[in-house]
């Protein structure tokens, strides 16, 4: 029954969530990247509305008001993480060493 309300009443308020009923199938929650490509399954038998709801926002799903209700910009593609942008190789200063890397945190422009 806990499954069940999840199913009826919360996967519609989030962004990005799909329901597909397979008959006699264990309800569990199947990740995908946005290739297609499956990330992982987990099963949702066992879990309460609640702790099932908590888990989908803590994988960065967008719940809306309602239904029908408008997604952020910023969350259309959610609960997808941006990939690590990779730098090329920086080249050797004109003294001949390599210029410091900059932590991620840190802003040097600030």
């Amino acid at each position: 029954p806990q499954v069940k309300a999840f199913v009826t009443q919360d996967i519609p308020l989030y962004h990005n969530l799909e329901m597909k009923h397979l008959p006699g199938a264990d309800p569990e929650l199947v990740l995908l990247s946005l290739r297609y490509e499956e990330l992982e399954r987990i099963p949702l038998s066992d879990m309460t509305r609640e702790e099932i709801n908590q888990l989908v926002q803590e994988l960065g799903f967008y719940r809306k008001e309602t239904p029908d209700a408008l997604v952020p910009e910023e969350f259309q593609f959610a609960p997808a993480k941006h990939l690590p942008i990779l730098l090329p190789p920086q080249a050797p200063t004109a003294d001949g060493k390599t210029p410091p890397k900059h932590d991620k945190e840190e802003h040097p422009d600030l």
